[in-house]
């Protein structure tokens, strides 16, 4: 099999796609795509911000069997797994840590008070996914402190277009994988229940693996008022050889298990939008040092958060006004951290000017956080665009950011981690200039951006023998750039897409007495991914993704993954294979990810 994925990239590689000769992808289609991360309702095309969608077609063509396998064929998204298939990993944008970005499902905040760690603990399976929206650099204004450097809004498949399914699945390290999806539609209403299952004996010692997912949404008319549920609830278990101890402990274990439920709605009127939700999102996760002796060492932490949000948008002469106002208290108990509580409270007013006949646009706006333990804190911000063409757009964005500490960062401690109760919270300034231009036959975006940061938290020590201790470095100035390219070709009735993205990150003017750091000076410096998707006919087609990576302090990595996909009637047949030429990297920790791997999938839908 692998031999066969190495001559799909030799040709594909011949191909000249410089002069792209055919393009189907729709650009005002795109533009009329409206960015549910934006919490006031704004089309694509009049957003000023590097936002990426990843379409529900690309994300079918991708060969992606979970969502950080596809989050990874992005430039400036860095995710560090420890492990296989997703299971256990953290999300970093654009440099930052793992506790500045925000997850969100259906516009739902997923943040953990307890620790960022447990940000992709609910990741949805792919096949549920509608799209992906990636908002890089600073989401503050819009969602609050815990989107300091960016979010991921998962929006989840629409009933309309979701179908009844059964997939069976194959892999290495005795991976096997069971997913069912089951579509009914009532009277007044459509119900969507969905299972999975997987599991594997893992690539190498206590690296073995169970995971299971139960998810339910539904629309519901009650009184000309629609009501939708959103319920999802992820259930892990793995071992976790060398994860976050030293690498020699290699017989860590854990357990995690995240749900999310919400209720929400969407009233629409001739010159607004109400948007009301409320939610519960819980965490428990059970470590223990000794997976066979649970005394040694054990640690368990419960989260619960539940809140109430309320977003407005109103459509004017002059603009498009947004109001929101999101209430949440958190409930944390732990035999580490101890018992905790914290009420916040978030509200934003922004509103978008449209000026020069639309080719303008000027969107100021600010949010205001109250927490119960941390005070008052505001984030202004600007975006500003301006349509050259009909093609052509230049936009940026300026703004503060800002970043409480988790519940790990104030309160934990291990053999090897301490806490800091003392600690004060991060803050930042963000700048960003950027352009995006499409036509028919190409896409361009590009952008540089600023970060300034003053006492960023980062677990640090001066002596490599010393404790990491959670401490605010004084601060950071982070600058980069970031390119994408988009295109299709024609050649002999195959089409051909490509997709090439590069970031640079450079950290720079440090101010730290600190030596050693275990996050937050280890980003990307160059990051460079580039994708070919083939439809060699109308049922078969190929990806072939080539990722090289350095970062600040390691040495340089290339992977090549690839897939193909067979479609015929009401099945689908998919392999994959990943880390081809078997390189040797880690992502994280010191844990080694692992060589040639691969395996195989089986659809019907009906």
């Amino acid at each position: 099999m692998k031999i066969i994925f190495v001559l799909i990239i030799f040709w594909t590689s011949s191909f000249n796609f410089i002069f792209c000769q055919k393009i189907n992808f729709n650009t005002k289609k795109l533009d009329e795509v409206i960015i549910e991360s934006s919490r006031i309702d704004l089309p694509f095309s009049k957003n000023s911000r590097s936002i990426q969608i990843i379409s529900q077609s690309e994300i079918q063509k991708s060969g992606a069997s979970n969502l950080v396998s596809l989050l990874q064929q992005i430039s400036g998204i860095d995710i560090r797994q420890r492990g296989i298939f997703g299971l256990q990993a953290d999300l970093y944008i654009r440099g930052g840590s793992f506790d500045q970005t925000l997850l969100l499902i259906d516009g739902i905040k997923l943040e953990d008070a307890q620790t960022g760690h447990h940000t992709l603990n609910l990741l949805l399976p792919v096949e549920l996914v509608e799209r992906v929206e990636i908002i890089k650099g600073s989401a503050a204004r819009i969602f609050g402190q815990n989107a300091f450097t960016g979010a991921i809004n998962i929006v989840t498949k629409d009933l309309s277009r979701a179908n009844n399914r059964i997939e069976v699945q194959s892999g290495s390290y005795n991976l096997k994988g069971y997913r069912t999806s089951i579509l009914k539609s009532f009277t007044k209403s459509k119900f969507m229940g969905h299972f999975s299952y997987n599991r594997s004996n893992g690539y190498r010692y206590n690296s073995d693996f169970s995971n299971k997912n139960y998810f339910i949404k539904s629309n519901l008319k009650m009184e000309k008022i629609p009501i939708k549920l959103l319920a999802f609830f992820s259930d892990k278990k793995f071992g976790a050889n060398g994860f976050y101890a030293s690498p020699s402990a290699k017989d860590q274990y854990e357990e995690t298990q995240g749900s999310v439920i919400a209720f929400s709605s969407e009233i629409k009127k001739e010159k607004s939008i109400i948007k009301p939700k409320i939610y519960w999102r819980r965490n428990q996760d059970m470590y223990v040092y000794i997976r066979d002796n649970p005394s040694i060492y054990r640690n368990l932490h419960i989260g619960n958060k539940v809140g109430t949000a309320l977003d407005l948008s109103l459509f004017s002469k002059i603009g498009t006004t947004g109001l929101g106002i999101d209430v949440s208290k958190v409930f944390l108990r732990s035999n580490n951290l101890g018992n905790h509580q914290r009420v916040m409270t978030n509200i934003f007013i922004e509103h978008m000017f449209l000026l020069f006949k639309s080719k303008l646009d000027l969107t100021i706006g600010i949010a205001f956080n109250k927490y119960s333990d941390f005070g008052n804190h505001y984030f202004p911000g600007l975006d500003i665009g301006y349509n050259l063409s009909n093609s052509f757009k230049l936009y940026g964005n300026i703004g503060s950011t800002y970043r409480i500490p988790t519940y790990t960062d104030l309160y934990y401690s291990d053999k090897t981690t301490l806490g800091n109760k003392n600690l004060n919270p991060e803050s930042a300034f963000n700048f960003e200039l950027g352009l995006r231009y499409f036509k028919d036959k190409f896409k361009l975006s590009s952008s540089v951006f600023v970060r300034k940061s003053k006492n960023l938290i980062d677990y640090v020590k001066t002596v490599q023998n010393d404790l990491w201790m959670a401490n605010n470095i004084l601060k950071l100035d982070t600058e980069g750039y970031e390119i994408e390219l988009v295109g299709i070709k024609n050649l002999k009735k195959v089409t051909h897409t490509f997709k090439i993205g590069y970031t640079y990150i450079n950290d720079n003017n440090l101010s730290s007495n600190f030596k050693f750091s275990k996050y937050s000076i280890n980003s990307f410096k160059h990051h460079f991914v580039s994708k070919i998707i083939s439809q060699w006919t109308s049922f078969i087609s190929s990806n072939i993704v080539f990722k090289s990576a350095k970062r600040t302090s390691d040495k340089n990595y290339k992977v090549v993954d690839a897939s193909i996909q067979f479609k015929r009637s009401n099945w689908k047949c998919s392999l994959f294979i990943n880390n081809i030429f078997n390189e040797t990297y880690s992502e994280t920790n010191l844990v080694p990810m692992p060589k040639s791997n691969g395996g195989v999938s089986l659809e019907y839908i009906f």
